[in-house]
């Protein structure tokens, strides 16, 4: 079982929990089971940024009753992982999915009740918690990541249902028919509301994604964590006393945080982000590609991984966009060259020997408004570093291309090429950065250039539209 539940649940639960204060039973009713961990233990540590607050959600695979022997199989991971990032001065956040799968350098963690404790060394980011609960888990979240976590918060899977069916439900846009049996999920095409059996079955499903992937599998999870806390903060959750006991009963028993995160400070916290307009509550996942020792599981990509989380560290990506904004230069850089990333189309041709990356890196092309026409290997042209071809009269579309990668590219003419572009990438192939934002002087503090060249998804809205 996977779960955009899990951080569905936990971030509604975070949510929720500071409109209850306005009711004046969160501090009563609401008692959350807390775990051991220990920040002090893990060594040297991330700096704080003031007035951001980073928590660490992670959905658990513990399983209950007759399942429960899994459990002792196994142990119990975190399914998924979410690293939510809340602005409580500028009211922002930024929730970042670490994929299951992704292999990283586990940082040691003693052993204790909760595990046998790991000597460090490379394994799954999920695999932490088995060997030293969630002290251990967070200490490589934050190790990987270079995010200070304030807080953690795990959540297992009971309540889910009960959570969508509390809020009435979710509405949602199902683009084609689902039948997927391995999900237990059948669904017309259309935009429908989804029970809580439903919604399970979506987070499930993977055979009804694009990818047939996790990944796929993470982005209608992140879709449904913008669909339940749009229910949640539509009014009619807050204005009765039915659901909202309803959905109470429906979180109570899922959450298990750390012990500093008491109920005063989670209300605290909740209670600024009822302020947080949803259109600046973004989803987005860390770039990943495939992992070459194991195609089944995935490697961060860099240096995109690295920028992304760096921005969150700073508090770069809970800024207000319209702060600090100066007309006086703002149609200088438009005037420059009246190229637009929509008028470059492209032929992506992978050099770098590392399987599947053109995959990977055609998505974030596309986020940036270029058109990738085709993808493959190199025949005619291979070169070792990173290259855009262009024929003549197209200097200024390959330039704004180099411009969108990371470390930029060479640009070379190529007479027998016409109106589409060549981007071959070389073994110095350093991921896309995004226009304006390829790490140039004068981009320092621009944290939304990291957003803008990943797929991300905005709890104001749908992103897929069924009219």
């Amino acid at each position: 079982m996977t779960l955009g539940k899990w951080a569905a649940c936990a971030m509604t639960g975070v949510v929720i929990a500071g409109s209850l204060v306005g009711y004046g039973f969160y501090q009563d009713v609401l008692g959350i089971q807390t775990a051991h961990v220990d920040p002090d233990g893990w060594g040297d540590r991330p700096a704080q940024v003031d007035g951001v607050n980073n928590i660490l959600l992670l959905g658990t695979d513990e399983r209950a009753g007759e399942d429960a022997a899994y459990n002792d199989l196994n142990g119990i991971r975190p399914d998924v992982l979410v690293v939510v990032s809340i602005d409580v001065d500028r009211g922002g956040v930024t929730m970042v999915n670490l994929p299951r799968d992704t292999m990283v350098d586990i940082p040691p963690c003693d052993p204790g009740e909760e595990g046998e404790g790991w000597a460090g060394g490379v394994d799954q980011i999920n695999h932490a918690m088995t060997y030293g609960g969630m002290d251990c888990q967070g200490n490589t979240v934050e190790t990987v990541t270079g995010i200070h976590l304030d807080h953690l918060v795990l959540v297992d899977f009971a309540g889910f249902e009960q959570i969508v069916d509390s809020v009435g439900g979710i509405e949602m846009c199902v683009p084609e028919a689902i039948d997927d049996p391995k999900a237990h999920l059948t669904l017309d095409a259309g935009t429908q509301r989804l029970n809580g059996e439903q919604a399970l079955g979506l987070a499930r499903s993977r055979d009804s994604t694009e990818t047939g992937s996790d990944l796929g599998r993470i982005e209608n999870q992140q879709r449904m964590m913008g669909a339940i806390l749009r229910e949640v903060t539509s009014g009619d959750i807050l204005t009765s006393p039915g659901n909202l006991a309803g959905f109470l009963d429906s979180v109570t028993d899922s959450l298990v945080t750390d012990y500093q995160f008491n109920n005063a400070k989670m209300a605290e916290l909740a209670a600024a982000m009822r302020e947080v307009d949803l259109g600046r509550m973004n989803m987005v996942t860390a770039p990943v590609m495939d992992y070459q020792p194991n195609p089944d599981k995935v490697e961060l990509m860099e240096p995109d991984a690295s920028e992304l989380f760096s921005a969150v560290a700073a508090g770069e990506l809970t800024e207000d966009p319209e702060e600090g904004s100066d007309d006086s230069g703002s149609d200088s850089s438009k005037d420059e060259s009246a190229v637009e990333p929509s008028d470059v189309s492209l032929t992506l041709l992978n050099n770098t020997g590392i399987d599947g990356l053109g995959a990977q890196v055609e998505p974030l092309l596309s986020a940036e408004g270029f058109v990738v026409a085709g993808t493959g290997n190199p025949e005619l042209r291979a070169p070792e570093a990173t290259t855009v071809y262009h024929g003549e009269g197209r200097d200024q579309e390959a330039e704004l291309l180099a411009s969108a990668l990371s470390g930029g590219a060479e640009v070379v003419e190529e007479p027998t090429l016409s109106d589409d572009l060549e981007l071959v990438m070389g073994a110095d192939w350093s991921g896309v950065s995004g226009v304006g934002g390829g790490g140039d002087e004068g981009s320092e503090g621009s944290g939304g250039d990291v957003l803008d060249g990943l797929e991300t998804n905005s709890a104001a809205a749908d992103k897929v539209s069924c009219d």
